[in-house]
């Protein structure tokens, strides 16, 4: 191997695609502005699509100014927090983009998540508005005056139903869980009523490029999760980027699967803030499951689909999947996890299409790396090449500056106009992973071959992905310090079959305490999100430490997954 190649010298620019750019013109262009361009260049061209109820480029322009008057009269002003807690639905596009537009700053929530986690997040982010669903509704009133949030807007997946559907909702939505009665409240609103009061005539607010455009909460190794501040500038430039790395696909004649949840920041980036720009239509699945996948795909045929590997894995497992037509797929992007090789082969076997795995952070908007859209140039296992204007190293482990060389494995530290302005409230935790010159730390250990493809050896220590979802320890480990038989907690990943990983949890009982494993993974039901409940738990008299005590969750990794085989 050649050891003369340097991290400065971008060696992974020889291999990009011929029309792939090193470096991009960027528009400065905030991400509103792209939608209104699109309204202009395809105004009656499909925007949305949600089960079969479709609103074109026109519409969805009119009712983002409509919301965005109508947060305004809430009093909603620039640098204002506005919660969104909604899955893939038409509110939630509409009222992200009508947030920005005003200069206030979203934050995007998990309808998964459990009150106690989305308290922290209202009361850390100073959230004042918040956009849910009527089956949210009653718990959000519950929890509002634990937080700073005044008004509550609430929508239904009943308000935007194609005939009949929308004359079946009100009969059959709440005896099928897909909608409930909201109690009395103050300063409650229904969402559809609320913005046929509005003209589309929002005012003119001077929003900065570099302004704070969005909180995207991500959870840690340690500690409560944290606000990362993404700008109107990573944003804007995270879409030109994937823009940039795809060039075969045009604007205004492609369709998206949007079934990447938009409250992350990979569906957000990837599925819906993409599409808008580049005037495509999306495909909205609020629940991401084999089915209405497949249905989706079938019917609506999109041709660009970003997707996790447990989605994958899912739609091949499908029992109809060999009735259906998959082949408007033509270019898939993976990310979350690796997806297995076997897997990329039936589904490109299935549908056509060429599946490009890569790498990316909530700090990092979050896309970095994208192997080649080229069956002959991507390297499966591989992340792939750092993206137009993206620096990368690989730097030793001990001291976390020195430069590791080609082929050797260390930290992978990344600059670039994607990566974000800091940690809300966090200037210490900002500071250790932001060095002052631009890099960030990323946690994960990785080296680059010769040809400047990336590989991750191993992903942060203690994180575990489960289907596509990031799952931290500590959240599990914290609910377990709680009760009161558990003296010690530890969660670690163990393989699963269809979501990549599961959680797994090794409690110590208190001197003189008893307890089942079946009431011990039921304590948790009500405190996390269904995605974070262990599948086992596993009492033992101790677990393994380091002299100064610390819990070695990396034997207990090593002794789980070994079980699993």
């Amino acid at each position: 191997m050649n050891r003369e190649i340097h991290y400065q010298d971008r060696p992974w620019q020889k291999s990009y695609g011929p029309h792939v750019k090193q470096r991009l013109d960027y528009e400065a262009t905030l991400l509103p502005r792209f939608l209104e361009a699109s309204a202009r260049d395809f105004p009656n061209r499909t925007a949305l699509i949600f089960e079969g109820y479709t609103m074109d480029f026109n519409t969805l322009n009119e009712m983002v100014n409509r919301f965005a008057a109508c947060l305004h009269d809430m009093d909603v002003r620039k640098g204002d927090r506005v919660a969104i807690l909604l899955p893939n639905t038409l509110p939630c596009v509409i009222s992200y983009y009508a947030a920005m537009k005003i200069g206030a700053i979203t934050v995007m929530n998990n309808p998964l998540y459990s009150d106690r986690e989305l308290e922290h997040q209202f009361v850390d982010s100073g959230a004042k508005i918040l956009i849910t669903l009527d089956l949210l509704g009653n718990r959000m009133i519950d929890l509002r005056p634990r937080t700073r949030l005044h008004h509550i807007v609430i929508t239904s997946i009943g308000d935007y139903l194609p005939f009949p559907k929308n004359l079946l909702f009100p009969l059959i939505g709440k005896r099928k869980k897909l909608a409930a009665d909201v109690k009395p409240a103050s300063d409650v609103y229904r969402w559809k009523k609320l913005l046929s009061r509005y003209a589309p005539n929002p005012p003119e607010v001077d929003v900065d490029f570099e302004d704070t455009a969005m909180y995207q909460y991500t959870g840690g190794t340690t500690g409560v999760s944290k606000g990362v501040m993404l700008t109107h500038a990573n944003l804007s430039r995270q879409v030109q980027q994937i823009a940039g790395w795809f060039p075969g696909f045009r604007k205004g004649e492609e369709i998206m699967l949007g079934a990447l949840p938009f409250f992350h920041v990979f569906g957000l980036s990837t599925a819906m803030n993409f599409a808008v720009y580049m005037g495509w239509t999306d495909i909205l699945v609020p629940k991401p499951q084999p089915d209405p996948l497949l249905k989706a795909i079938a019917r609506f045929k999109p041709s660009f689909v970003p997707l996790v590997p447990t989605m994958f894995i899912g739609l091949l497992n499908h029992p109809d999947i060999d009735k259906a037509d998959l082949t408007s797929i033509k270019g898939c992007f993976s990310g979350s996890a690796p997806l297995p090789v076997e897997i990329i082969r039936a589904f490109e076997e299935k549908t056509g299409s060429v599946i490009v795995e890569g790498y990316g952070l909530t700090e990092t908007t979050p896309v970095t790396h994208v192997n080649p859209y080229n069956r002959d140039k991507r390297k499966i296992g591989s992340i792939g090449l750092p993206i137009s204007d993206t620096l990368c190293r690989i730097v030793d482990l001990e001291n976390g500056e020195d430069d590791v060389p080609v082929g050797k494995s260390g930290e992978l530290l990344i600059k670039g106009p994607q990566v974000m302005k800091g940690y809300l409230n966090m200037q210490e935790e900002t500071e250790a992973v932001l060095t002052a010159d631009g890099w960030l730390h990323t946690g994960d250990i990785a080296r680059m071959d010769e040809d400047g493809y990336f590989y991750i050896v191993d992903r942060k220590k203690d994180m575990i992905i489960s289907g596509g979802y990031n799952v931290y320890p500590r959240d599990i480990e914290e609910v377990y310090y709680g009760h009161p038989k558990v003296q010690e907690a530890c969660a670690v990943g163990i393989p699963h079959e269809t979501r990549g990983e599961a959680v797994k949890v090794y409690v110590v009982l208190k001197a003189g305490e008893t307890a089942t494993e079946a009431k011990l993974l039921s304590y948790c039901r009500d405190k996390l999100a269904k995605y974070k409940w262990p599948i086992e738990i596993e009492i033992r008299e101790s677990l393994p430490k380091t002299n100064v005590g610390k819990i070695l969750k990396k034997n207990l990794r090593l002794e789980a997954a070994a079980g699993k085989q």
